[in-house]
């Protein structure tokens, strides 16, 4: 029999230290658990913010002014007449021809709605995930979606613990010691990935959208989580095609970074898989139901 647990803010804490204590693969779930849940430890050292500039001296007023605007605006006039005459060296300048413009960012709004069209079409997503712990250790596992509500993460041996989502609680197993720790959905971070529509500046707190060649990042804050405040940082591939990662600063600074690989999205996944037995009668009927069709 499974023994189960509902875990509230302050045994969050003490989970952590109990998995550290194990091994180091099982401390990085804790760590997991932790950017989910709130940490109760100090926070991360900050970077001392850089000193402000000095402020910048007025230059004196020199007698012979109007000599030196005489003198700017016969500069100005050559340098325009110049760059009439010789346009192409200025192509050459910047390297690039005069017929070619440079193309346009996507603003923000698009990126937003691109991103919220490429999570609601999401009904079911697998693939293999690498997290590092706020102390840049690793842990590796397997991801398993179904919208909504449903999240299964696998963790890679030496360690015993899994993660699953129902769509109404997140059950923390351990397989070796054959317990589970239930929390409230509400109070995970993850909202981007388990609501069947997601808005992410409607539900979420949208504070920087970034746009370069190497992809998109999306950072956001959700103010539900337990313990308070999470940052949230999505990053997507430049075309918005694939979620690469996801980055979560839990209340009290720590990071916790999930990387995702071979993702594939709509492909058919076992719904026993997000079974969680609350130690009710057709719980238990459902748990021998299952446990035989796996034999």
């Amino acid at each position: 029999m499974i023994g189960r647990r509902i875990r509230t803010a302050g045994s969050v804490f003490a989970a952590g230290l109990w998995l550290a204590s194990a091994n180091p693969a099982s401390a990085q779930v804790g760590a997991f658990i932790d950017s989910l849940f709130g940490h109760k430890e100090e926070p991360a050292p900050q970077p001392e913010a850089a000193p402000a500039p000095a402020p910048a001296r007025k230059a004196a007023p020199r007698k012979d002014a109007a000599k030196d605007m005489k003198a700017g605006a016969k500069s100005a006039k050559a340098a325009e007449k110049a760059e009439h005459k010789a346009p192409e060296s200025k192509v050459a300048a910047v390297g690039a021809p005069a017929s070619v413009a440079p193309a346009e960012p996507a603003d923000a709004a698009t990126l937003l709605a691109q991103a919220n069209a490429y999570f609601n079409g999401i009904t079911t997503l697998t693939g293999s995930f690498m997290q590092i712990g706020a102390d840049g250790r690793r842990i590796g596992g397997k991801l398993t979606l179904a919208k909504p509500g449903r999240l299964r993460f696998d963790y890679d041996q030496p360690s015993p613990l899994e993660v699953v989502a129902d769509g109404t609680s997140v059950a923390v197993r351990d397989r070796k010691l054959n317990t589970q720790d239930l929390y409230f959905i509400a109070q995970t971070p993850l909202k981007f990935l388990l609501r069947e529509k997601i808005d992410l500046a409607r539900d979420l707190t949208v504070t920087d959208v970034a746009n370069d060649p190497t992809g998109v990042r999306i950072s956001l804050e959700d103010r539900a989580t337990l313990g308070g405040t999470s940052k949230i940082q999505l990053f997507f591939d430049a075309e918005m095609k694939t979620l690469s990662q996801w980055r979560i600063t839990d209340p009290q600074g720590y990071i916790t970074t999930v990387t995702l690989a071979n993702l594939q999205k709509g492909k058919s996944v076992d719904g026993s898989l997000f079974f969680i037995n609350y130690g009710r009668a057709e719980d238990k009927a459902m748990q021998q139901q299952i446990q035989q069709s796996q034999q």
